[in-house]
């Protein structure tokens, strides 16, 4: 088989329920590696947050912040960072209805606030310790994504009054906050221009609501058993959950592995 590119979300996909790669999915990713195709994470997730995956299965380039922070190979390829004034004003809004933001950056990040029910539930939810507590950490750093602690309801405000920014919902009590026009399929067609695949050799696996844009975009998409049904709708293929050796079964379907 021809060299492919392969584009994995992490949660959901790579990682099961608890948070822990299938022994299934480290054997299927070793064959790929083994067979010389290129391997890229495409998550939500900071840098800091995916290199313990990306170590434990030899994948170096990555799609993060939901495409707004690239790197291929070492070299960063792309950036878009949220406005600075806009954040600012965002801070005063979430203050004001005590609720936590948290500020993204490549190597780390904190939170508005230290003490939440929200944030609790969140960082539980996501298996990650509460972020240190810095309120004016945003000032004159590049944030490529905030987490955004309130209920769906509550939301609505937000999305009235920052109506520019792109929200994904993950947690009963926790959303992404991106930069204008910021998807995962922005960020991997920055890295496709740099690796210089043709369309019928691109490849992705998700399982979520952030993944609808790359699963329109690349011609082989896959998802995840464990899906909503709308993913389901935007995928070209659907294999079985991740708990069900889900990665594996759609790389054998797909006729990586025998």
């Amino acid at each position: 088989m021809n060299r492919k590119l392969i584009f994995f979300d992490i949660d959901g996909t790579l990682l099961d329920r608890d948070k822990n790669i299938p022994d299934s999915t480290k054997r299927a990713v070793a064959e790929l590696n083994k067979a010389g195709h290129e391997l890229v994470i495409a998550t939500g997730r900071g840098p800091f947050m995916l290199a313990e995956v990306g170590r434990a299965l030899g994948i170096e380039s990555y799609v993060s912040f939901n495409g707004s922070y690239v790197v291929y190979k070492g070299e960063v390829l792309y950036r878009h960072a949220l406005d600075e004034k806009r954040l600012e004003e965002l801070t005063r809004l979430t203050d004001a209805n005590r609720h936590p933001l948290v500020y993204m950056t490549p190597e780390g990040m904190r939170t508005s606030t230290d003490q939440n029910a929200y944030l609790d539930a969140g960082s539980e939810a996501m298996k990650l310790k509460l972020p240190p507590h810095e309120p004016g950490f945003y000032k004159g750093k590049e944030i490529y994504q905030c987490l955004l602690f309130c209920t769906e309801e509550d939301e609505g405000c937000y999305k009235e009054s920052f109506a520019e920014f792109g929200y994904n919902r993950w947690h009963r009590y926790g959303s992404d906050l991106m930069p204008p026009g910021g998807s995962k399929a922005k960020g991997i067609e920055a890295l496709i221009r740099k690796a210089g695949f043709q369309p019928e050799d691109i490849y992705a696996f998700g399982d979520g609501l952030n993944d609808l844009e790359m699963l329109r975009l690349v011609h082989h998409s896959v998802a995840m058993g464990n899906a909503p049904d709308e993913v389901k709708r935007a995928a070209r293929y659907v294999t079985k959950d991740v708990s069900e050796d889900g990665i594996w079964h759609g790389l054998q379907m797909l006729g990586f592995l025998g």
